[in-house]
């Protein structure tokens, strides 16, 4: 064995194995680990808990296909939503208005008038209107 050999054997302690030498440490001096504690074993069979533990997995699979398919749904509509703005700009209008007017029409009318107001304000406050004077 050369110099080289040696060399590469050794590596530095790992964080995992760092902190397993400090909790041995902890143990030698009579203070606590830090490890957590293992939960103590239970029997299936004596609590009957095999029939709850079956009916939660059953539901919670339930759940994760659902989720599963709603997810593919969405993603179908997001495409089909792709497809109509792709359509339009063949069309020749313009997409970025066509969103601007989508996320309007889902606004209350009162709440939409009162940012256009805002906007306005702001707008003319910058010198982006023209009619307000400094």
């Amino acid at each position: 064995m050369d110099a080289m050999e040696t060399t590469q054997d050794h590596k530095p302690p790992t964080k995992a194995k760092k902190a397993a030498n400090r909790n041995v440490s902890r143990e030698a001096a009579g203070m606590p680990s830090k490890r957590p504690k293992e939960a103590p074993m239970v029997n299936d069979k004596d609590t009957g808990s095999d029939h709850v533990h079956g009916v939660a997995r059953d539901q919670l699979r339930s759940i994760v296909e659902r989720i599963e398919r709603l997810e593919e749904e969405k993603q179908s509509i997001a495409d089909d939503i792709k497809d109509m703005y792709a359509e339009a700009k063949g069309n020749g209008f313009d997409t970025k208005a066509l969103r601007r007017i989508i996320a309007l029409r889902k606004q209350d009318q009162n709440e939409r008038l009162e940012l256009e107001a805002t906007v306005d304000t702001y707008m003319a406050a910058l010198g982006m209107l023209g009619h307000w004077d400094d």
